[in-house]
Parts: C-alpha cells; sequence; structure tokens
C-alpha cells in the first residue's frame, strides 16, 4: 500500500523536475521478474509453477467515457490486473496515477502475490487503477470516474473473488465510492453482505480501526525488530523519509514517538531538511493544506541529490517505484534502508547498498502492514464484527514480528540476502499449494 493516497486532491501543480519519469526509469515488470528468478533458482522452484506465475492469470483493460464538470466527455483507461489466486482472493490496489501502465500493474500485482504468502495471508496478488492525474479533478469529477470505473469493471470484481484496496492517488473515499457502485449491482438483498467488495474504507462506512495508519504501523515494527537484533538505540537516531502521504506520514509520526529525529524529506516537488529536527505531526498538517512537503518553514529547500547523500540512520523510501538507482546507492549514508513504497529499488543499486553493508528490508515484507490490516478488516465485514483499535494493532504487531523472525533465520541458514528470502518463504509456500491440489485437468 503506497504513501501518496492522501485525505484529499491536492490542487493542480507542476511537478518538480527532481526526477526521471516511470516510463524513463524502465521497466517494473522486468525488475519484478528478475527478483522472482533470484528467488526461484535459488529454491530450485518447480518448472511448472515457475511457468505459471510467470504471468498473470488475468489482465483486463476497460476504456470508459465520463463526463466532466463542464460537460466535456473525456475517455479514461483503466486496468485491474489478476496476478495468482491459488492461495485465496486476489487482492491489491487501486492506483490513480499519470504514469499508470500495464506492465506496472502486473509487477504490484506480482508483489502482492508474494506478500500475502509470505505473511501466510489467504490472498492472492491483484492491482488495478486508471491513467490520469487526480490533482487536475474536482471531488465531483473523481466520484464519477471512480463509479463508471467500478461499473465498468462489474463482475470482474467481487468480495470472495477480487478485493481492492486504496493506493497512490485514492483512499478511504475512494474505497466507499467503490463499494457503493457494487452495492448498487447486485441485488438489494445482498447490498450488506457484499460490503468487504473493497478494503481501507472509512469507519463509518465499515472500514476497520488501524487500517490508515497500517502500512506505516508495520514499517516501524520492522524497524524496532532490526533496531533489537543489532542492539540498536532508537532514541536519539536519525531517519529520513522519501514521500510524505499515507505510508511516510504514519512511519515519521510513529518513529518519532520513539524519539528518533526525522532529518530530511521530500515529495514529488521537492525535498527538505533539518539537521537539528523536523516535527512530523505539523509537517503532515502542512501536506494535508498545501499538498507537498515544499515550502514548510521548518525546513531548508535542498535538491534531490542533497537529499539522498544526508547522514542519517535510517532511510526510508515511500513514494513511487524505481527511485534509488546505483547513483542513489553509493550516495546513501545509512545503516538501514525500510521500502515504504513497492518497488524502489533497482537490483543493481541493491547490489551496491548489500556491498556497502546497508540493510535493505523489502517492500513485500516491510510494506506488507496494510494488506494484513486490510485483511482484517475483511474478516471483520464477512463476520459482521468490529474490532478495537488495540485488538487490531496486536494482532498486526504479532504477525509481523512473526515473519521479521522468519526471514531473519531464513537469511541465516539459507544464506540469502532479506528480499531473496522473503520471495522463497512466499515461492515455497505458493508451491506447496500446487504440489498438493495439481493442475485441472
Amino acid at each position: 500500500m503506497s504513501s501518496k493516497a492522501s485525505a484529499a486532491p491536492a490542487p493542480a501543480t507542476t511537478p518538480a523536475p527532481a526526477a526521471a519519469s516511470l516510463a524513463q526509469r524502465g521497466n517494473l515488470y522486468t525488475v519484478a521478474t528478475l527478483q522472482m528468478e533470484k528467488a526461484a533458482k535459488a529454491i530450485n522452484l518447480d518448472p511448472a509453477v515457475h511457468a505459471i506465475l510467470s504471468q498473470p492469470k488475468n489482465e483486463i483493460i476497460v476504456n470508459f467515457p465520463c463526463r466532466m464538470d463542464s460537460g466535456e466527455m473525456k475517455v479514461f483507461k483503466g486496468y485491474r490486473v489478476q496476478h495468482n489466486n491459488i492461495l485465496g482472493p486476489f487482492k491489491g490496489g487501486i492506483r490513480y496515477h499519470e504514469e499508470a501502465n500495464l506492465d506496472e500493474m502486473k509487477a504490484l500485482a506480482a508483489w502482492m502475490t508474494y506478500k500475502c504468502a509470505l505473511h501466510d495471508i489467504p490472498y492472492g496478488g491483484g492491482k488495478g487503477g486508471i491513467k490520469f492525474n487526480p490533482r487536475l479533478h474536482s471531488k465531483a469529477e473523481l466520484e464519477r470516474i471512480t463509479r463508471r470505473f467500478t461499473h465498468d469493471l462489474g463482475g470482474n470484481i467481487g468480495p470472495e473473488w477480487d478485493i481492492p484496496a486504496p493506493d497512490v492517488g485514492t483512499n478511504g473515499q475512494t474505497m466507499v465510492w467503490m463499494m457503493d457502485t457494487y452495492m448498487n449491482i447486485v441485488g438489494s438483498n445482498e447490498k450488506n453482505s457484499v460490503r468487504r467488495i473493497v478494503t481501507g474504507k472509512t469507519l463509518s462506512a465499515g472500514g476497520s480501526h488501524g487500517r490508515e495508519q497500517a502500512t506505516g504501523r508495520g514499517v516501524v515494527h520492522c524497524i524496532t525488530e532490526w533496531a533489537r537484533d543489532r542492539h540498536f538505540n532508537l532514541d536519539g537516531c536519525t531517519f529520513t523519509v522519501q514521500g510524505f502521504g499515507n505510508v511516510g506520514s504514519h512511519t515519521a509520526r510513529i518513529l518519532s514517538k520513539l524519539g528518533a529525529t526525522l532529518v530530511g524529506v521530500g515529495d514529488y516537488k521537492g525535498y527538505i531538511a533539518n539537521t537539528e529536527g523536523l516535527n512530523p505531526h505539523k509537517l503532515s498538517e502542512w501536506v494535508q493544506q498545501t499538498g507537498s512537503v515544499v515550502e514548510y518553514k521548518g525546513g531548508k529547500p535542498i535538491s534531490r541529490e542533497e537529499f539522498f547523500a544526508l547522514e542519517c540512520d535510517i532511510f526510508v523510501p515511500a513514494a513511487l517505484e524505481l527511485e534509488i538507482g546505483p547513483n542513489e546507492a553509493r550516495a546513501l549514508k545509512c545503516k538501514l534502508v525500510v521500502e515504504g513504497a513497492n518497488g524502489p529499488t533497482y537490483p543493481e543499486a541493491e547490489e551496491i547498498l548489500v556491498s556497502r553493508g546497508i540493510d535493505v528490508l523489502p517492500d513485500i515484507f516491510a510494506n506488507s502492514g496494510g494488506v494484513i490490516v486490510s485483511y482484517y478488516e475483511w474478516l471483520q465485514n464477512k463476520r459482521s464484527e468490529r474490532w478495537d483499535l488495540e485488538e487490531v494493532e496486536s494482532r498486526l504487531e504479532r504477525r509481523m514480528k512473526r515473519t521479521y523472525g522468519l526471514l531473519r533465520d531464513f537469511t541465516v541458514e539459507r544464506k540469502m540476502d532479506w528480499r531473496t528470502a522473503a520471495y522463497a518463504v512466499g515461492l515455497e509456500r505458493i508451491q506447496k499449494a500446487y504440489m498438493e491440489r495439481g493442475i485441472f485437468p
């Protein structure tokens, strides 16, 4: 789950030319495939299972019209990729972004498959979205676009088949629009039984306590376990965050309560720093008001290059994919990289980080708090229950710490890096299911 799913669309702005576009950065599905194949080779994955996982089960593209506030009719391109469902229903976010494309969705859906398998959650991987910039549209237009997209997906999603959630450019309100649209597609006597068609909803519409901060809280659980293993004191340490939406802001706020100091932060518009510390709570309020961290009075503007060269103990990339290339990997001055975003690190950059003794906790583990609590929300809806915040957070903490311990032992016993170990655990669970069930017919 990504960090730019903000509470409300920001006003139209021109992004700072800080980083290359996704198209310039490379093909995300190629990166995801390389990561998976490295782990597949390490565990001698069965060739048949490898072949099945090499491509998604379904790739859905819809082109749908929607009327703008001006009366103009525009056509939008929407995606839903369903990677694998051997372990359970497809599960994954809905992304609104001008660079959304099929290969990106394929990569994100595959990562969700392995993420769920890693945590032993009975879900498969899916991902979807619409290719457009939500910041350029009114709330009324966003609602009409969302409802029309949901209607055109129709039976391709369902509470026991494929369950969307928020991602970049979407939020709880988006999910409520999707839920309400789907409810009105099915028969009236089934309306309340399909409330779990999406997760990440607002509380009043059937969401779960703790869902909004779940991904950030999961990132912090990874950090605290890493620190405990290394006898590293978080109280007094420093950290930087790239991307200050949902994941980045909640990570920063929770870490600050443990005594860590935020010294640098950036987003799609620019970067700021303060070696004396940035207040993540006040910064979050600023971002809610303005849509970006830039011009926040508590920090001084810096370049993207200066941001990656800041001295700190922990770096949390929580923006978009493929932000850490070889140059950034060589520039970083930290002990730990915790991937709050999906796919932020190029494979060659990770090799540089590892060779420099910098630990990298991979996305399919580190940012999985969102899907874990999404699963809890789905269960609550399915059972017509409401768990209190303490129960949700306690369950999340136990699962994150249990998986951390499993991965730590796996890296030592199999002599693997953290990412390869995370894939290997997931792949072995998927392979076991295929070996027991076989392929029909």
